[in-house]
């Protein structure tokens, strides 16, 4: 086989690979790992935040990487913008770092 083979990460290995990585391999090369972070997190909000919170969620969206919260009732919201960096902390636990800068509630 040639050098030039081997050396490109996109060339099919001959050696069987874990899903993780070959998942890892493609989002690296079509550079969607950042969107799929994203969705992980609002697929995860009700096991992050409790069913309590979740069933208050009335609509989670991203405009950059700002995660955009919009809750029905307005005592949670101000509990929640209160606890803003428990709730970054967590999401950055579970997903990992560097995914989102900041949380707005509305």
């Amino acid at each position: 086989m040639s050098q030039k083979r081997k050396n490109n990460p996109y060339y099919r290995n001959e050696e069987p690979t874990r899903l993780d990585a070959a998942l890892n391999q493609m989002f690296d090369a079509y550079r969607i790992k950042g969107k799929a972070d994203k969705t992980s997190i609002i697929t995860l909000w009700e096991e992050l935040m409790g069913k309590t919170i979740a069933a208050r969620t009335t609509k989670l969206f991203f405009k950059e990487d700002v995660l955009y919260v919009e809750l029905s009732s307005a005592p949670l919201k101000q509990e929640l913008t209160i606890s803003k960096g428990k709730i970054l902390t967590l999401i950055e636990d579970k997903i990992g770092h560097g995914v989102i800068k900041d949380i707005v509630f509305r």
